[in-house]
């Protein structure tokens, strides 16, 4: 597998793991899904020449690869910062201001939705109801829950995630 870090050891690691993978479930048939998961836990996310490994060594069309990792939530075609921010958009967070608090993460870290900072700390996404809509607005970051936040709310965490 081509990788922008030729050479390098650790990427050489990571191929190796993923050629694991496929070898273990090449002849599944249905085996995607637990490829792609497999490959993400490897990788962190699933950038496109390991969807296209993953592809070729399947004889998959890259679209069907591409077609499954983007209609599934759990799937990055971005890499993760070390804390990934959960913004919850369900209808009683969204009512509560998860909008204006999203916008307030964008801010702060300056970057979009589905990006991570350039020192790998943080990433951020909008995701749909996680299910504690009696704490709205809702965010989680890595296993931590926050609820009943307001904008005023996201300088303290950021720097308090910043200070670990």
């Amino acid at each position: 597998m081509t990788d922008k870090c030729t050479g390098c050891a650790e990427s050489q690691e990571k191929a190796k793991e993923l050629q694991a993978v496929i070898d273990k479930y090449k002849e599944t048939r249905g085996a995607l899904i637990q490829v792609l998961h497999e490959a993400q836990e490897i990788y962190g996310y699933l950038p496109l020449e390991v969807q296209r490994e993953i592809a070729n060594q399947l004889d998959i069309p890259l679209a069907e690869v591409y077609g499954v990792v983007s209609f599934y939530t759990q799937f990055s075609i971005y890499p993760k910062g070390e804390y990934q921010i959960n913004v919850c958009m369900g209808t009683a967070c969204y009512v509560k201001g998860a909008n204006e608090i999203l916008d307030k993460f964008r801010t702060r870290l300056s970057i979009d939705v589905g990006e991570c900072t350039e020192d790998g700390k943080f990433s951020l996404d909008a995701c749909r109801c996680i299910g504690a809509c009696g704490l709205a607005p809702v965010v989680t970051i890595n296993d931590e829950t926050y609820g009943k936040l307001t904008v005023e709310d996201v300088d303290g965490i950021l720097d308090d995630y910043e200070a670990r």
